[in-house]
């Protein structure tokens, strides 16, 4: 049979729903590991300081208030708190006494809990894809499929960064949590193929980003253990930071009495409900800095009243600045893949081998699963119908519903089905864009979140073209012994694609319309959403929110496109890098940080 028949677009998981729980909600009991460092308590730790004594007690009061200890705010914590008093508030829990976060193996678990504590919250986009936001000390490095690979040279030079700035704060990263993989065959087969195919050079190890062939970092150990950025804390002076997980800010306060909106600190709820106040010094340059990601952050300046008039005053919203930019400009990198099945059981890899290409699209590719008898029965890691990835539905059909009939059919799939790998294609630097919107006024709850995918026709024919090289890698040599699989498992696997929803990679792979029809409707995430907060519409070079002071956001929210291949390095290298630049900007050129 034509080996492109064996190419199934399958994102499909049977995770046991009640095992699935009892894992996830085990990992959130009090355990003394989970308060690694002295600093890090939970919120309702936290003494309020009444407000009419916030202003005259300096020692009740933090240099800087950091709202989201995740990808960005994790590192620029550490940084400032070598200098300064830092209150550094998270809304989710911590990541070092729970399994599912800390290890390769349960990756796919952690993204299909929705339970209220699980490390991420799933939305819907009103696209009909599914997604999901971290919700736990270490943000996104505690979800993520952990590849680690810098911004590209012109990258930089487009975001107006100091190059040699940059090249010190990456390595501060990689030093402390970043490794090399544990290469297997499944990478080797994706990096031969890329280089069959004309996926050249070949550039070996590196974190920078060149075309052709590479292998990237990841920050999972030889072990198979996940180090984030909550590991980064361990670099700050303790004495000068406090950490509170489980606290959820609700808005940030202000003073308007003056010339420009002025923010003095913010309110924020701790795990029992209870409401607190954090106040800024009264120093000069003491700041609140949003690092709540690219759903978060925009999110978070809406409610607080920064953003359009007219959406602000629906929802009864105190207007603080008026900011039509606040919200809008989204993007989702688009991805697309081919499950590959495996005559034999493939061993596991997430990402670590990517084709730079020159035609717009990236190639990555992930293989095998964890499996545990007593919670797995049939998984495929990174693609999990749990978990929303559910390409073999159209978008817009895409339902909770959908995931449990999927689950219930593939009950008789063959074993085979579930041995393999996939290869991605994911869109660098998408033109689609949408926007994050009010829906109500609970930040517990999801905003509307639209990306709008493929709706500028350069998005289309890029992926259309990434398809054209997924079939090439599937037809080289390398995959060979992937691919050949005895005519009885094609058989059954062709049998039950209509029964299971499991849908062949286009026929006509000629026909640019088939294809393009192909692209929309397999359409998921790689979870590299950013913008909202765009430099030189909400902020300013420096971060800071225009018209406004003693505030900034930095996270990738304030990005125009995705760094890298993937850009978990860049958002922890831009945290580091930020808080740098303030203490400079206070101790001068020649602190030592």
């Amino acid at each position: 049979m034509a080996l492109v028949g064996c190419a199934v677009v399958y994102w499909c998981s049977l995770v046991w729903i009640t095992t699935q729980l009892s894992l996830s909600q085990g990992a959130q009991y009090e355990h003394p590991a989970q308060y690694r460092y002295p600093f890090i308590r939970p919120a309702s730790s936290f003494s309020s300081v009444p407000s009419s004594a916030a202003w005259v007690n300096p020692a009740a009061a933090y240099d800087y208030i950091i709202v989201g200890g995740g990808t960005a705010g994790c590192p620029l914590a550490a940084t400032l708190a070598r200098n300064y008093s830092v209150l550094l508030l998270e809304r989710g829990g911590t990541p070092f006494a729970n399994s599912n976060v800390s290890f390769m193996q349960n990756f796919h678990i952690t993204l299909a809990d929705i339970s209220e504590k699980s490390a991420s919250q799933m939305f819907i986009s009103t696209d009909g894809v599914f997604n999901a936001r971290a919700r736990v000390l270490g943000g996104g490095t505690c979800i993520n499929a952990g590849f680690y690979t810098r911004a590209s040279a012109s990258e930089i030079e487009k975001a107006g960064w100091d190059a040699e700035l940059v090249n010190e704060s990456y390595p501060w990263v990689e030093n402390q949590i970043v490794h090399r993989p544990d290469f297997g065959p499944w990478q080797r087969a994706i990096r031969d193929s890329l280089l069959e195919v004309g996926v050249a050079p070949f550039n070996g190890f590196t974190y920078d980003h060149l075309y052709g062939t590479k292998v990237g970092g990841t920050i999972f150990d030889r072990f198979g253990r996940r180090h984030t950025a909550a590991e980064l804390l361990a670099s700050a002076n303790p004495d000068n930071l406090r950490v509170l997980v489980r606290a959820t800010v609700q808005r940030i306060e202000f003073d308007t009495t003056g010339k420009r909106p002025k923010a003095v600190g913010v309110i924020f709820k701790d795990e029992n409900g209870k409401t607190h106040r954090a106040v800024l010094s009264k120093r000069a340059r003491s700041e609140v800095i949003v690092s709540s990601g690219a759903i978060g952050s925009p999110h978070l300046l809406l409610l607080s009243g920064i953003g359009p008039k007219a959406d602000l005053e629906k929802f009864n919203i105190p207007v603080v600045l008026d900011n039509g930019f606040v919200g809008k400009n989204m993007s989702d990198n688009p991805m697309n893949t081919i499950f590959v099945p495996s005559k034999t059981p493939v061993k596991q890899s997430l990402i670590q081998t990517v084709g730079i290409t020159k035609v717009g699209v990236y190639i990555e590719a992930s293989s095998g699963f964890g499996q545990n008898k007593s919670s797995i029965h049939c998984d495929h890691g990174l693609a999990s119908a749990e978990i929303g990835q559910l390409s073999t539905i159209p978008p817009k059909q895409r339902t909770h519903a959908a995931i449990h009939g999927f689950k219930n059919r593939k009950r008789n799939l063959p074993v085979e089905a579930f041995q393999g790998g996939f290869i991605l294609e994911k869109i660098a630097r998408p033109l689609s864009q949408g926007e994050v919107k009010l829906s109500n006024t609970n930040i517990d709850e999801n905003p509307s979140i639209t990306f709008n995918y493929f709706s500028h026709p350069d998005d289309l024919a890029r992926c259309v073209e990434g398809i054209r090289i997924v079939e090439k890698l599937l037809k080289s040599k390398p995959f060979s012994n992937y691919t050949q699989l005895d005519d009885d498992v094609v058989e059954k696997l062709l049998n039950m694609s209509v029964e299971a929803n499991v849908n062949l990679i286009p026929r006509h792979t000629n026909d640019t319309k088939s294809l393009e029809q192909f692209c929309k409707d397999t359409v998921i995430t790689i979870w590299h959403y950013h913008g909202g907060c765009h430099v030189g519409k909400v902020v300013g070079p420096d971060y800071r929110v225009l018209g406004v002071d003693r505030l900034r956001v930095v996270d990738g929210s304030t990005f125009f496109d995705s760094p890298g291949t993937n850009p978990q390095a860049t958002v922890m290298m831009l945290g580091r890098y930020v808080g740098v630049k303030i203490l400079r900007e206070r101790l001068g050129e020649a602190a030592r940080v």
